[in-house]
């Protein structure tokens, strides 16, 4: 026996002992190999001993990724996804026939040999080199599950696959090493337990009980000796033995696995043969996977939840962090969506927009005082096919949104009346507001140099007979053009850029607001999740709170994760909120959304039609749920004339007609049976009214607010003449159109 060296390592004599066993074993398991032992060596006469010993010495199970469940607030599913379907499941809720059936096929002598199997070794090489071909393996269950771990953290990179699962010597050392200490510290039961639960079955199914709900539609426990026999046997190959589509092949293949458990005495070979004559008896359950098969019209919201989750800093400091989680899955995620409220909104959508009309609707609702979002309903559902989309109208373009989010129109009014009444504006003010008058010569802005009406530009109310003066209370509820481009003259737009960002409204494409006073006629494009947290604030006596879509999260092992949480803080003080709910009751009461109106309870709201009917807005509120209602082309290439809507000949489209009516709808069904609260209003006296007809009252087909998307706009055209450069707009196309 040769002598140890200084230092303690090993001798010669040790080394090369320690290298031919390795490399004995590493050369007759590598598939492909028919050679002596000898032949094998030379393969790997150099660094074989090194890299045994520098193998980390415990081997690095990353969590196995299994499927995610999105649930409402009330605890129901919503839709399941993950990258691989998978439910890790004990072994004691694995069928007794599975267990045995897998072992009999793949390792018959698993709890007799440890994690190197010598006698296989020996029956691999003589049956190889008899065929000159690879007729059999050798790779023990527990060296197996090892390259199922590979497998798994290389998770679908193909160049980490292909390094996790290449035919090398240097794979079968690394693979031995990990088996020997996984047998000395899991043991037997443990390592099948996990196998079980990693390896692949075919038709998307990663461990066994995804597999027994795909080919069978029950759970793991309940196999029967056939069917754990059938699903053993596509473990070798789950594309060739794939009863789906060859069900001849994995019959088969079932009663090689049948006649092999009468050969290690698991089953008698009567029971085995009475099996064999069986039919599969499939009961195929479809892959249920993504947000495309949520429930109740849930699919954008879903989709909504997902982007939250890659995009928060919660979930990861990385983009790559946060994927990784995701796509691990296993997680329960308890969303704010509240069933009743999301049944309304769709089925509200659905009743007045049909998914084949020329145009769109989206809509949301959001609670005041919490910023949970509660409904999200569009109706143009879900998916890829015709009149499908996967583009979230309701929501901005960093979280799968349209480009640019739907200029917004007279809806835009209450933050400029609130930004004024926040500088010291009497809510009683009074403005001329003739029916034509340009523009304010200059406008002031945040960065002190002013807007200026270089080019003599002009707006209009929509009527001839709205004729001025004006107060603030009658010019918010027939939504007077003129008087708001007279009140933002004198307000200045700094203070209305103020209030935009402390109600969070941004456009679409995340940009702040342009210091123009067309942003008050609604020319931006504004998403309707937007706008209904925007007016959540007013329905929360002036306090906003950042939308939020999750409740909590429940990790494998029950571990908590944390999520984002929605942030509150006062954007105007409780005296300006009560007024601007007093002026929109009027707008209900009285003005341009009667339509719109609720009976039974406390409301408020404004409508808004911008250039060319391209767009029609509601967004309205109680003191407990806020909605915003868009309805028009992604691509804002129809205008709502002589149109059909929902089964409905509409001449002209406006907010308070088509949008107005979704939003009552969805309103009624989604507070139905919930608490009835009240505003806090205050007096706003009604000034001497003029005795002249001033076009509004009694007449529904007129529309005030048509013509907001731009200056000098009466719903169809400029003016002859009139050119308005795009900087009168906000230097922008006001586009709320989808991808283009």
């Amino acid at each position: 026996m040769g002598k140890k060296r200084s230092g303690g390592g090993l001798s010669p004599t040790q080394q090369a002992a320690k290298f031919l066993g390795v490399s004995v074993l590493a050369g007759a398991v590598l598939a492909g190999i028919a050679l002596p032992a000898v032949g094998a060596l030379g393969l790997a006469a150099k660094g074989s001993v090194e890299g045994f010993d520098e193998i980390p010495a415990n081997l690095k199970q990353p969590p196995l990724s299994q499927r995610t469940t999105i649930l409402d607030n009330k605890g129901g599913a919503i839709a399941t996804v993950y990258s691989r379907d998978r439910t890790v499941v004990p072994l004691k809720d694995i069928s007794p026939y599975m267990q045995k059936a897998l072992v009999a096929i793949e390792d018959s002598r698993f709890y007799e040999h440890g994690a190197v199997d010598m006698k296989g070794i020996l029956r691999a090489i003589n049956e190889n080199a008899q065929s000159g071909g690879v007729a059999q393996g050798a790779s023990t269950l527990t060296q197996q599950y090892v390259k199922n771990v590979f497998m798994e953290e290389a998770g679908d990179d193909p160049t980490k696959l292909a390094q996790a699962t290449q035919q090398t010597i240097g794979r079968k050392i690394r693979e031995l090493k990990y088996a020997i200490q996984l047998e000395d510290k899991l043991g037997k039961k443990r390592i099948l337990a996990n196998y079980l639960n990693i390896t692949y079955f075919g038709e998307q199914a990663y461990g066994v009980e995804a597999a027994s709900q795909r080919y069978f539609s029950k759970s793991a426990k309940d196999l029967t000796m056939e069917e754990s026999a059938m699903l053993a046997g596509i473990v070798q190959s789950p594309s060739r033995y794939d009863p789906v589509n060859d069900e001849a092949e994995a019959t088969k293949r079932r009663n090689v696995v049948l006649q092999r458990m009468a050969e290690t005495h698991d089953i008698s070979q009567a029971e085995a043969d009475r099996a064999k004559e069986k039919p599969l008896g499939l009961k195929i359950s479809r892959p249920q996977n993504g947000c495309i098969t949520a429930v109740k019209g849930a699919g954008f919201f879903c989709d909504y939840v997902r982007e939250v989750f890659l995009t928060d800093p919660v979930f990861g400091k990385t983009k790559e962090a946060r994927a990784k989680l995701w796509n691990r899955g296993g997680l329960r995620v308890q969303t704010t969506l509240d069933p009743q409220t999301q049944e309304s909104v769709q089925a509200s959508i659905k009743n007045h927009v049909y998914q084949t009309d020329k145009v769109a609707s989206a809509a949301t609702f959001v609670e005041p005082g919490t910023g949970k979002i509660l409904g999200m309903g569009q109706s143009k559902p879900y998916g890829f096919g015709k009149n499908e989309t996967q583009i979230n109208y309701s929501v901005d373009r960093k979280m799968s949104g349209s480009n640019y989010g739907f200029p917004t129109g007279s809806t835009f009014k209450p933050f400029l009346a609130a930004a004024a009444l926040e500088q010291g504006t009497p809510v009683t003010k009074s403005y001329p507001a003739p029916y034509q008058m340009p523009y304010p010569k200059s406008v002031q802005t945040c960065s002190g140099k002013p807007w200026v009406n270089n080019g003599g530009f002009t707006v209009e109310n929509e009527n001839e007979s709205e004729v001025g003066p004006y107060a603030l209370k009658e010019a918010m509820a027939k939504s007077i053009n003129t008087y708001f481009v007279q009140m933002i003259g004198d307000t200045g737009m700094c203070p209305v850029m103020d209030m935009a960002d402390k109600l969070g409204v941004v456009q679409g494409n995340g940009d702040k607001l342009p210091e123009v006073p067309a942003i008050v006629l609604g020319s931006k494009g504004i998403s309707p999740l937007t706008m209904a947290s925007a007016y959540a604030a007013f329905a929360n006596r002036g306090t906003y709170c950042t939308p939020v879509a999750i409740e909590s999260i429940t990790a494998p092992g029950d571990k908590s994760l944390p999520v984002p949480k929605s942030s509150c803080s006062r954007a105007m003080t409780t005296k300006t909120a009560d007024s601007i709910n007093t002026l929109l009751s009027g707008v209900i009461d009285s003005g341009t959304g009667r339509e719109a109106g609720l009976t039974d309870r406390a409301n408020a709201g404004k409508t808004g039609t911008t250039d060319s009917r391209k767009n029609a807005w509601f967004v309205g509120y109680t003191p407990n749920l806020s909605g915003a209602v868009w309805v028009g082309s992604a691509l804002q290439n129809v205008e709502m004339e002589n149109i059909t809507i929902g089964g409905q000949y509409q001449p002209k489209v406006f907010g308070g007609q088509v949008p107005g009516p979704i939003w009552k709808d969805a309103m009624v069904g989604a507070l139905s049976g919930k608490p009835s609260p009240g505003f806090n209003l205050i007096d706003i006296p009604d000034p001497e009214k003029d005795k002249r007809d001033k076009g509004r009252d009694g007449d529904p087909d007129e529309d005030p607010d048509q013509g907001d998307g731009s200056p000098g706009s009466k719903g169809k055209s400029p003016w002859p003449g009139i050119s308005l450069p795009p900087d009168i707009l906000g230097g922008g196309n006001g586009h709320g159109g989808g991808r283009r």
